[in-house]
Formats: C-alpha cells, sequence, structure tokens
C-alpha cells in the first residue's frame, strides 16, 4: 500500500523527482566491540585510536550503515555473569568515549540484540541505549526497543533485531517477529532485519536449514526465521553471530547474509583463519526493497589490530565458496572484484 501511495503522490506533482533516491545502496558489517574496560584496562586500545580508520573509506558509499553492537557502551555497572575466573569471564564493557567513533565512521543503525548486551544488566542496556542516542545512532532488539524508525534522505526506515539471548526480542518466536515487521511495512519505505543466531565457530559454517543448538542453546533455525519476515514484509535480512561468515541469498529478489562474521573486535575473540575474515557487504536495491546488485569487501582483523582491507579477497572467497555449496539453487552470479548479481 504505501509504495502505491508514493506513486501515486509522483503522478499528482506532489513529491519531486528528487524526493527520494532512486536507488539505496546499504552497507553491513558484523560484530562490533572495540575494546572493553572488563577484567581490566589491557583490553583497551590506546587513546585517540580510531578502530574504523582503515575502512572508512569503504564507508562513504553508504546511504545506510549498519552494524551489530557486540557488548555494551557503558561506564558503569556490575558484570552480571557468574565467573570464578573474571580473566575467563567474557563481558563487554566498552567506554562510552569510543562511541564517538562509530558515529565517524557513519554508522546510521545496528543491532543491540545480541548474547552481550545484558552482561552489565539493566544499567548497562540503558547506558547502551542513551550512547547510541547521543551519537544519532538508531538500535534495537531489547525488550523496551523492540524495534524503531528513522528516515534518511527522505525515506523512512523500519529496524528490527531478534537473538535467542535473555533480555532481547526472540528469533524462535517468529510469529511475534512476523507482527513486529508487518507493522514496520505498513508505514515503512524500507524494513531492515537483522538477527544473532546459529552456532558458533569455523565448524558451523554452513546454513543447515534446521534449528541450530550450541552449548544446549537454541540458536534458531535462521533460514526459516529470514524467509518468514520477508514474507511478512522486509527488505533486507543481516544476519550474523556465528563468528564465522556465512552464505548469502536472495529470496524474493530480497536480500539475505546469514552471517556477517566477526568485523572490529579487539582482542578477547579468536581471530584465528576464518574468525578473523572481516567482510563488508555493500547492497545495492530499488526504493521499493528489491535487489539490484552487491560487492563483498574484504577486510580482516588480528588480535589487538583492527580491521584493515584485504587484497586477497579471502572473506569474499570464503562467501562465495559458501553460497554456492548452500544455496546450488540460487541465482546469484559472482565476479572476481567481488561483485554479485541475479543472472
Amino acid at each position: 500500500m504505501k509504495k502505491k501511495i508514493i506513486l501515486i503522490l509522483f503522478s499528482l506533482g506532489i513529491l519531486s523527482s528528487t524526493a527520494q533516491k532512486e536507488n539505496i545502496t546499504i552497507i553491513a558489517v558484523g560484530d562490533i566491540m572495540m575494546g572493553t574496560s572488563f577484567p581490566n584496562k589491557h583490553y583497551l586500545p590506546a587513546e585517540n585510536v580510531n578502530p574504523f580508520a582503515k575502512v572508512n573509506t569503504t564507508f562513504a558509499a553508504a546511504d545506510i550503515l549498519f552494524g551489530n553492537l557486540e557488548g555494551t557502551l557503558t561506564d558503569t555497572g556490575k558484570n552480571a555473569k557468574h565467573c570464578k575466573d573474571p580473566s575467563k569471564c567474557y563481558s563487554f564493557k566498552m567506554p562510552t568515549k569510543l562511541a564517538k567513533y562509530l558515529n565517524t565512521a557513519g554508522f546510521n543503525v545496528m543491532s543491540i540484540a545480541n548474547n552481550h548486551i545484558g552482561d552489565f544488566g539493566k544499567i548497562g542496556i540503558e547506558n547502551t541505549k542513551k550512547t547510541l542516542e547521543e551519537n544519532g545512532i538508531a538500535y534495537a532488539g531489547v525488550y523496551s526497543k523492540p524495534y524503531t524508525t528513522f528516515i534518511k534522505d527522505s525515506i523512512k526506515y523500519g529496524f528490527a533485531a531478534f537473538a535467542p539471548n535473555k533480555d532481547c526480542i526472540k528469533i524462535h518466536d517468529i510469529t511475534k517477529a512476523k507482527e513486529i515487521v508487518s507493522k514496520l511495512e505498513a508505514t515503512c519505505d524500507i524494513v531492515i532485519v537483522s538477527f544473532h543466531g546459529g552456532a558458533e565457530g569455523s565448524k558451523h559454517t554452513h546454513v543447515t536449514r534446521e534449528t541450530e543448538t550450541f552449548y544446549g542453546e537454541n540458536r534458531g533455525n535462521v533460514y526459516k526465521f529470514a524467509h518468514a519476515v520477508i514474507d511478512a514484509g522486509a527488505d533486507i535480512v543481516l544476519g550474523h553471530g556465528p563468528h564465522v561468515s556465512r552464505a548469502i541469498e536472495v529470496y524474493k529478489n530480497r536480500f539475505i547474509t546469514y552471517s556477517l562474521g566477526n568485523f572490529c573486535t579487539y582482542k578477547r575473540f579468536n581471530l584465528t583463519n576464518i574468525k578473523g575474515f572481516a567482510p563488508i557487504i555493500k547492497v545495492e536495491m530499488d526504493k521499493n526493497g528489491n535487489f539490484i546488485s552487491g560487492k563483498i569487501i574484504s577486510a580482516k582483523q588480528r588480535d589487538a589490530v583492527y580491521p584493515y582491507l584485504d587484497e586477497n579477497q579471502a572473506a569474499f572467497k570464503e562467501i562465495k565458496k559458501l553460497t554456492l555449496t548452500d544455496f546450488p539453487e540460487n541465482k546469484l552470479q559472482f565476479k572476481d572484484d567481488g561483485s554479485f548479481y541475479l543472472k
């Protein structure tokens, strides 16, 4: 309905041809944890080091820049996890001053639906929300903020985020997810959905199309979820959670990435081999949400080394291989420069 109304307004001359962009470019990255003061300040970067300095140029083409905030932005709060040895307790407490780098990098929207948003309890969640708001970044994914809307270049975006974890809007409740997406679709031009789901690590790079469990926890059926929210009106689905790259797919002319992997995760993470791949996915769609083309820009990271561009295109090669294996019915074609399109 909303798209028909826009066309009528154009025909009546109420909207000018420049009121809305013809095409939209969304750039998406995976998990971001820029450094943590817990368990001690050893896990923080040096002062005035920009985590995105080596990849910022790739973000310039984005109308919308997305990432998953893998942790809290807070200067206060006690660790909510029960750990005998704090050095082995993976709770992430990013100082709020680091949020300025998210702002200057150009992030428009971030997911806070993941297994680390509750690391420092209610105050950690509230401080994270407040800090993102102060930096002009839209967000969603927790009970107090299941979804959001924002306007950029006269286009109204809806955003919702889901995860299997405590404090988060659940990926398992597909009926509720579809209700949220349908509500956004009715009032927004473009609906973006993010999920944190699937088993973790190098043994779990494939999309199984089944419910995945990890450490005894139900991590959702990411294939079923992604298709269901597109059926309900989502225009693009951005997945993360496994800490490795996974395949991409185009379903009903809507783009899905099943895992963006790690992107900017400073210390505290295992970044060996494929876990160090940090793909940057650029997707062009029309103003009705239809997929036009995309490109995988390969970056890498190492322990205590922020992401940098990778001439060998390792992330692209991995995602291409997984896509051709997991979705042989897909009609995506890949070029050597990392770009992809439908046949």
